[in-house]
């Protein structure tokens, strides 16, 4: 069967082809971003918990510090329990965001969707032989009316 067949000249089928393939790997890469900017969401959520916890952790350093002075000065229930018990909160809350920044950053994947989709698009393309090109310069040798017909038939039997 030849382009013509068809009604479409090589030219037409090379465009074709080729709007296609760019194509592909326009949804390609549209699939690619739609997954990891869910991961990047995740990812933002979970790091900015990990900086609120740093930032009170960092906070209570000040308060315990201030709580050890007034309690080694009073060593009793005045204001360095105020202190103390204050430093403890921004601390248990330091540690809540810590395992949400856990929680969060552990289920990032990666695009698997994508992936698998580009292997796909890779073993299909990877079957696809190029068109041999006359070399410039050298002899073609004339076809034989009979090897065509061969020709044909191997092909459509290696196409199956």
């Amino acid at each position: 069967m030849s382009p013509a067949d068809d009604g479409r000249s090589i030219g037409q089928l090379v465009a074709s082809a080729t709007t296609e393939l760019s194509a592909l790997v326009h949804e390609e890469i549209a699939l690619a971003k739609a997954e990891l900017r869910q991961d990047v969401k995740r990812g933002a959520i979970g790091s900015g918990a990990a900086v609120a916890a740093g930032i009170l952790a960092l906070f209570s350093l000040p308060v315990f510090s201030f709580a050890a002075a007034y309690g080694i000065h009073n060593l009793g229930l005045g204001l360095a329990w105020s202190f103390t018990i204050v430093g403890g909160v921004y601390l248990l809350l330091a540690l809540v965001l810590l395992l949400l920044a856990k929680a969060k950053l552990s289920k990032i994947k990666p695009p698997e969707r994508s992936i698998a989709s580009a292997k796909q698009s890779a073993a299909v393309l990877s079957g696809v032989k190029p068109h041999p090109r006359a070399v410039p310069g050298a002899r073609r040798e004339p076809k034989s009316v009979e090897a065509e017909p061969m020709a044909v038939e191997h092909v459509t039997r290696s196409s199956a």
